[in-house]
C-alpha cells in the first residue's frame, strides 16, 4: 500500500495532467476550424511544417522540464549553491541546444524544403525556426517549479500559452485569407501565432520567477568546467530519451512531411493535386490525436502511482496498476480506434465538408490504438527505471515507417502512408509490451482481455453499420445529414461498447472507478444483476 507521503506527488501530477489534456484537446480541435479557413492546399502547407513546432512544444513541455524537476527536487534540502551551479549548467545546454536547433532549422531551411519538395516552404520553416530560441526559458522554469511541487506555474503557462496560439493562428489565418494573401502567407501568419504563443508562456514563467526571486540566481559565479559538463551530459541524454518518447506521432507526421508529398509528386502527380491529398491525408492527425489523449488519459494518471511504488519497492502494488493501465488502455484504445474507422466518412464530411481520403483515414484511424499503447507502456517502462528503452523502440519503429512509405505510396498513395504508420507503431507497441512483460507480468492479462475485446468491437461494428445503413434510406445528403450521422453513431456504438464489456465483467470495480461515471455504471450493473 502507498504511503500517505505520496498524496502531494500523485495531486500535482494530476494537475500537470488535466493541464496537458487541455492543451492537447486545444491543439488538436483548432485545426478543423484552420482547415474550413485554408482548404486542403493549406492545410497542407501547413501540417508540412507543424512537426517542427510539434517537437520544440514536446521538448519545452516533458523531457528537459522532468529532467530539471529531478536536479530541483534532489537538492531540495540539500546545498542550495551547488543546486544554483546546477541550474546554471542546464540553463546554459538548453541555450546551446536551442540555439543550435534554430540555427539547423533557419539556415537549413531551403534544404529541408527541397527535401520536402516544396522550395516555397522555406520561409515558412525559417519563421518557425525562432520557437527554438524559447527552449530554456520554457524548459528552465517549468522544470524548477515543477521540481519545487509547485504545478501551478507550468499548468497555467501551458494552458494560457496554447489557448493564445490557438488564437493567434485562427485570427491571422482567418485575416490574410479574407484579404486575399496567398496560403503560403496564411501558413507563416499561423505559425507566427505559435511565436507568440510561445512568447506569452515565457512571460508569465519569468512573471512567476522574478516572483520568486529565482532570475538573480544565474548571476552567481562558481560554475565549474567539469560541474557544467555532468550537468549538461545528464539534461541531454535522459531529457532526449523521455521527450523521445512523447514525440512518436509527430516524428511520424515529420516522415510525411518530408516524404509523402515529394513521393506523389515523383510518381506522376500533379502538383497541386498532390498537395491536396497531403492536405487530405493530414485531416487525419486531429482525430488521432483526440483519440489517443481520450484513450491514454485514464491510464496515464497510474503512471506516476506506478513510479512511486517501485521506488518503494512494492512491487504487488506496480504489477496490479501496470496491468490496469494496459488493460484500460487496450479496451479503450480499441473502442476509439475500431468506432472511429467505423464512422469515418460522416465524420469526415462533418468536420472537413468533402468525404475525400475517408479509406486512408480510416486505415489511420487504427494508430490510435497502437499509439495509446506506447504511451503508457513508455510511461512505465520509464518510471521502472528502463528510461532509454523506448527511445531505442521508437527509433526503430521510425526508420521501418519511412522504408514504408517508400514501398507502399508509389503503389496506393496515401493509403500506402497510413499502412505504414500501423506497421510503425505496431512495431513499437508489440517491442514496448514484451520489454515492459519482463519488468511486469502483462501478457496474461493482455491474453485474457483479447477474446471480449474483440467479440465487443466486432458487435459495435454491426451496430454502427447497420445504423448508417438505416440512415441512408433516408435520402438525405450534405454536411449537416453527417454530422447528425456522425453524432448519433457515436453515441450508439460507444453505449453498445460499454454496454457489452461491462456485461462480460471486463473491469473490476476499481479499474471502473478510474473511467468518468465509472462507479455510477458500476452500481447501475450491480443493481440489474440483482434483479436479474
Amino acid at each position: 500500500m502507498l504511503y500517505k507521503g505520496s498524496n502531494e506527488f500523485i495531486k500535482s501530477a494530476l494537475i500537470l495532467s488535466a493541464a496537458g489534456f487541455a492543451v492537447k484537446i486545444m491543439s488538436a480541435a483548432y485545426r478543423v476550424p484552420f482547415q474550413n479557413i485554408v482548404g486542403d492546399i493549406g492545410f497542407y502547407i501547413y501540417q508540412q511544417i507543424y512537426p517542427i513546432y510539434g517537437i520544440a512544444a514536446i521538448l519545452a513541455t516533458s523531457g528537459f522540464p522532468v529532467v530539471i524537476s529531478k536536479l530541483v527536487a534532489e537538492h531540495k534540502h540539500g546545498n542550495q549553491k551547488q543546486l544554483i551551479y546546477q541550474l546554471q549548467a542546464a540553463f546554459f545546454t538548453l541555450l546551446f541546444i536551442g540555439i543550435s536547433l534554430f540555427v539547423v532549422f533557419y539556415f537549413g531551411a531551403n534544404m529541408i524544403a527541397d527535401w520536402m519538395g516544396d522550395l516555397l516552404l522555406a520561409p515558412l520553416i525559417k519563421t518557425i525556426s525562432f520557437i527554438f530560441l524559447f527552449l530554456p526559458f520554457l524548459s528552465m522554469w517549468r522544470g524548477y517549479f515543477q521540481g519545487e511541487g509547485d504545478m501551478k506555474p507550468t499548468a497555467v503557462s501551458q494552458v494560457v500559452e496554447q489557448l493564445a496560439r490557438v488564437m493567434a493562428i485562427l485570427l491571422l489565418a482567418s485575416i490574410l485569407v479574407s484579404k486575399g494573401y496567398s496560403l503560403y502567407t496564411a501558413g507563416r501568419g499561423a505559425l507566427a501565432g505559435s511565436l507568440i504563443g510561445a512568447s506569452i508562456g515565457v512571460s508569465l514563467l519569468t512573471y512567476f520567477a522574478a516572483r520568486k526571486k529565482l532570475i538573480k540566481t544565474f548571476f552567481i559565479k562558481g560554475l565549474s568546467l567539469n560541474q557544467m559538463y555532468k550537468t549538461a551530459h545528464t539534461v541531454f541524454l535522459h531529457g532526449t530519451a523521455i521527450c523521445v518518447s512523447g514525440m512518436v506521432l509527430v516524428l511520424f507526421q515529420l516522415i510525411d512531411s518530408l516524404s509523402l508529398y515529394s513521393i506523389l509528386t515523383k510518381t506522376g502527380v500533379a502538383v497541386d493535386y498532390a498537395k491536396s491529398l497531403k492536405g487530405v491525408f493530414d485531416r487525419g492527425q486531429p482525430l488521432i490525436q483526440l483519440g489517443a489523449v481520450t484513450a491514454a488519459s485514464f491510464s496515464l494518471v497510474l503512471v506516476p502511482l506506478v513510479t512511486t511504488a517501485w521506488n518503494r519497492k512494492e512491487t504487488v502494488f506496480v504489477r496490479e496498476k501496470t496491468q490496469s493501465a494496459v488493460k484500460l488502455t487496450i479496451i479503450i484504445g480499441a473502442g476509439a480506434a475500431v468506432g472511429l474507422a467505423n464512422i469515418i466518412q460522416p465524420t469526415n464530411v462533418m468536420l472537413f465538408k468533402t468525404a475525400t481520403g475517408s479509406t486512408a483515414l480510416s486505415i489511420l484511424a487504427m494508430s490510435i490504438f497502437f499509439s495509446s499503447l506506447i504511451l503508457v507502456c513508455a510511461g512505465v517502462l520509464q518510471g521502472v527505471g528502463h528510461v532509454f528503452a523506448p527511445m531505442k523502440y521508437i527509433l526503430l519503429g521510425f526508420i521501418f515507417k519511412f522504408v514504408c512509405n517508400y514501398l507502399l505510396i508509389p503503389i496506393i498513395g496515401i493509403k500506402g502512408a497510413a499502412l505504414a504508420t500501423i506497421i510503425g507503431l505496431a512495431l513499437i507497441a508489440f517491442l514496448l509490451v514484451k520489454k515492459l512483460h519482463e519488468k511486469v507480468t502483462i501478457l496474461p492479462v493482455i491474453i485474457s482481455t483479447l477474446p471480449i475485446l474483440l467479440l465487443s468491437v466486432g458487435i459495435m461494428t454491426v451496430s454502427l453499420q447497420f445504423w448508417q445503413l438505416i440512415l441512408s434510406f433516408t435520402g438525405y445528403s450534405g454536411r449537416m445529414y453527417n454530422a447528425i450521422v456522425a453524432i448519433s453513431s457515436v453515441m450508439i456504438g460507444s453505449l453498445v461498447y460499454v454496454t457489452f464489456i461491462l456485461r462480460r465483467g471486463l473491469l473490476t470495480e476499481e479499474e471502473m472507478s478510474i473511467l468518468p461515471f465509472g462507479s455510477k455504471l458500476g452500481r447501475l450493473m450491480k443493481t440489474r444483476r440483482r434483479k436479474l
